[in-house]
């Protein structure tokens, strides 16, 4: 990753969710910090904003105390349970907006060793506060180019598959503000779909990895693009670039080789 950004260029990280294995941290002295954030990333072109938000490992600890440690850290950014982004992309006068979202919020949590699917929020009140708010952020959104991320994925062909309840309360919402892209992990691997002119970004690749495609025909027939998850790659993740007119998405392994391209165009609105 280090090697990645100082050849591409970094400005920030996204971390989307299960920051912590395997039940969260505890509190906002808890030694994984340190041990497994602060001491692993060092190199200097690593030394940049991580925006973090939450997954369903995260939520089987203190989230709270992840939120609190942006307080500690130079680098750690987790304001709020969900949040969002703007970014003016150097000499172009062009816009970028991400939304934060807390998936888990929405749709509950699940149990991965059980194979579980997101149990339903645990407050259906704070769900629906935070859809409101998205709806109401990518309503008002001029942004050229507009992300928004959670950590379960909409679209998956992967062991957790589509969630059902993002396809029923955030996706018509994506299509429906075309939105750029949706960015995830959850899944233990790499995945490019692309759907009604949105990307679907699947990057779970950080740690576990996972070959299964059993959901590969739960998905819109022809819209998956690019899946790996073979354990011997150690791994992998996505260098995202966006210049005055186009979001370029290049999916690496671990060492920094190459492995599949895309270009997503700016927003139009008619």
């Amino acid at each position: 990753m280090s090697k990645i950004a100082e050849q591409m260029g970094a400005d920030f990280v996204l971390s989307l969710g299960d920051n912590f294995y395997f039940r969260g941290v505890d509190s906002v002295d808890s030694p994984r910090f340190k041990d497994t954030f602060e001491y692993v990333y060092t190199a200097k072109s690593l030394r940049i904003p991580w925006y973090v938000l939450a997954g369903n490992h995260d939520h089987a600890g203190n989230v709270k105390a992840q939120i609190d440690y942006t307080q500690k850290s130079d680098r750690w950014k987790f304001p709020s349970y969900y949040y969002e982004l703007n970014f003016r992309i150097p000499n172009t006068g062009k816009t970028l907006t991400i939304i934060m979202l807390d998936t888990i919020m929405l749709c509950g949590n699940s149990d991965d060793f059980l194979d579980e699917k997101p149990r339903g929020p645990l407050h259906a009140v704070d769900a629906n506060r935070q859809l409101a708010w998205l709806q109401e952020r990518l309503a008002r959104s001029k942004a050229d180019f507009l992300l928004v991320a959670g950590h379960y994925p909409v679209w998956s062909v992967s062991e957790h598959g589509p969630t059902e309840c993002l396809l029923q309360r955030l996706h018509p919402l994506l299509l429906k503000y075309k939105a750029t892209a949706y960015l995830c992990g959850h899944d233990h691997n790499l995945q490019y779909i692309e759907e009604s002119g949105i990307g679907y970004v699947v990057s779970g690749a950080g740690n576990f990895l996972d070959p299964d495609i059993r959901h590969w025909n739960h998905n819109p027939k022809g819209s998956v693009k690019f899946f790996t998850g073979q354990a011997s790659t150690l791994g992998g993740f996505v260098h995202a670039e966006v210049t005055k007119n186009k979001m370029v998405l290049t999916f690496l392994q671990a060492k920094g080789t190459s492995l599949y391209r895309t270009v997503l165009s700016q927003r139009e609105f008619n």
